[in-house]
């Protein structure tokens, strides 16, 4: 048999793993779910959801996978040979890769077609209804629609072909750093902008009366969508951590970094927002009118809007490159495939899954199941449904079938960190906390009781 691929140093694990966290997540869905859900009240539900949820199944799965050294499915078989059943876990987590990437790569494609905007200077305009406008005719368009989505694929594929240490691994090293910059510059002139400080009492004061369950729901779901858990990601990326990797220090510095570009990316667009009078509510186009404005006011802000696109780029191939990888990875192990035929199989599933929702503006918008076109359902699926039902089967695995020994072994690297009293606090949360908070919230938001 082959030897396994893996990541090559112990920064590049990092930024890896932050390629994969950090993305689309963050600079898109973020803000406009933010915007949706009332503000900073939404906020702060969600950096609980992450810090006793999140950050506890993020760690444990890396675990695991890193024992196992699988992809998502065989974890399980190697670690619970006699309970075939959590097996379960790893297949709910490639459907969750597949509906993700089904709609995932529209929005990249979109941020692909504002590359080309941008360079052709196009976007230049702070008028909320041209904004709206531009916007509007990509998104309906078929032809743009699905040509965007294809060459994302064409993209995305072409790196994972590569392997991890060559494709991944040397993609987010180079590239990840630059974003952060882009970032902060854009924040600084964002908030210099008149009118910035409604955008940052939006972003956080908070008002409690709009927290209902339907935001606590969003909140996790969303938790679970930008650390990327929760869909066999993390399990797939984990089985290539490097033996001497303090898994959860790695795992808490991407929550922080994680969290740092969604601030980030709140503080560079809520002010924009009602600095010229666009709606935070906007929704999936939030990002794309509001970037271009905030650009559009700064000198030289073309060439800036040109980078920031392209940078947004990268983040969005870092995180498809993550959720890609777990059909890969799977396809490589379990049926033998090589590489190359295992992606263009996965490939060609997610273009014809992701059509409808590529033209769900257009030719597809009159299909809908439960009120939601294939764009907003594949969403809700994933986010709000398999990526918490897998958070709670993969804490009840560690906390009640893996068990607080093995947890030990896997996260002190076989005694070799002095980290005793973080791994029981661990093991609590994942044991009681964490399963029951996703329960109680998911059975709450679907009316069950």
């Amino acid at each position: 048999m082959a030897q396994r691929d893996g990541f090559t140093s112990t920064f590049g694990v990092l930024v890896a793993t932050l390629g994969s966290a950090v993305g689309l997540g963050n600079i898109w869905k973020f803000p406009y779910l933010t915007g949706t859900n009332g503000g900073a009240g939404f906020l702060l539900t969600y950096l609980l959801a992450t810090l006793l949820v999140g950050l506890p199944v993020m760690i444990a799965e890396i675990m695991l996978g890193r024992t196992a050294r699988a992809n998502a499915v065989s974890t399980f078989e190697i670690l619970s040979p006699k309970q075939p059943f959590w097996k379960a876990i790893g297949y709910m987590g490639l459907v969750a890769a597949v509906l993700i990437l089904a709609f995932y790569t529209e929005v990249a494609g979109w941020v692909f077609a504002y590359v080309v905007k941008s360079i052709a200077g196009t976007l230049g305009h702070t008028d909320p209804a041209s904004a709206k406008a531009t916007f509007g005719a990509l998104v309906s368009s078929p032809v743009q629609a699905l040509f965007w989505q294809w060459l994302v694929l064409v993209v995305t594929g072409g790196i994972i072909m590569l392997g991890v240490s060559k494709g991944i691994e040397a993609v987010a090293k180079k590239l990840m750093p630059l974003l952060f910059l882009l970032l902060i510059a854009l924040c600084i002139r964002s908030l210099t902008l008149p009118g910035a400080a409604e955008g940052l009492r939006f972003l956080f004061a908070p008002d409690f009366s709009k927290i209902g369950t339907g935001v606590l729901l969003t909140a996790l779901g969303l938790a679970f969508f930008k650390l990327s858990i929760g869909m066999g990601t993390m399990l797939t990326y984990g089985s290539y951590f490097r033996p001497e990797q303090n898994i959860p220090a790695t795992a808490t510095r991407v929550m922080i970094a994680d969290l740092s570009v969604s601030l980030l990316a709140g503080m560079a667009i809520f002010p924009a927002v009602f600095a010229f009078g666009f709606e935070p509510a906007a929704g999936p186009s939030l990002v794309f009118m509001t970037i271009p404005a905030v650009f559009d006011s700064m000198p030289g802000g073309q060439v800036f809007m040109v980078l920031f696109f392209v940078l947004t780029a990268i983040a969005s191939l870092g995180a498809m490159l993550s959720i890609l990888e777990v059909p890969v990875a799977m396809m490589t192990e379990r049926w033998s495939c090589s590489r190359r035929k295992a992606t263009l199989i996965t490939l060609a599933v997610i273009a014809l899954l992701g059509a409808p929702a590529s033209l769900s503006q257009s030719l597809t918008q009159d299909w809908k199941l439960f009120g939601l076109n294939a764009f907003d359902l594949f969403d809700y699926l994933s986010s709000n449904v398999l990526l918490p039902l897998g958070g709670i089967l993969i804490s009840l695995f560690v906390g009640w079938s893996y068990g607080m020994g093995k947890l030990q072994a896997g996260l002190s690297n076989n005694g070799q960190l002095d980290n005793g009293p973080l791994v029981k606090a661990l093991f609590i949360l994942l044991r009681y906390v964490s399963p029951l908070l996703i329960a109680i919230v998911m059975l709450k938001a679907l009316g069950l009781f």
